[in-house]
């Protein structure tokens, strides 16, 4: 994945973390800005994130998808 750094519009975006997260923050948030992907870590959010590609994450989060589903077979 090619990593971009955070950009001004994500600093006042719209983040969230999965519903799955614990509420201990050991996770990451995410935000989505045109065609980009801002990823940053939930614990450290005053800290710089990066982007990656909508395509890229997505594919990134199938893999994952994949990976658990493999794991309960």
């Amino acid at each position: 994945m090619n990593e971009t750094p955070i950009t001004d519009q994500l600093a006042a975006a719209d983040w969230f973390k999965s519903s799955y997260s614990a509420a201990d923050n050991e996770c990451v948030e995410v935000s989505h800005a045109a065609q980009r992907v801002g990823v940053r870590d939930a614990k450290s959010v005053g800290r710089r994130g990066f982007t990656v590609g909508s395509r890229a994450f997505a594919a990134f989060v199938a893999s994952l998808k994949n990976r658990s589903s493999d794991k309960m077979a």
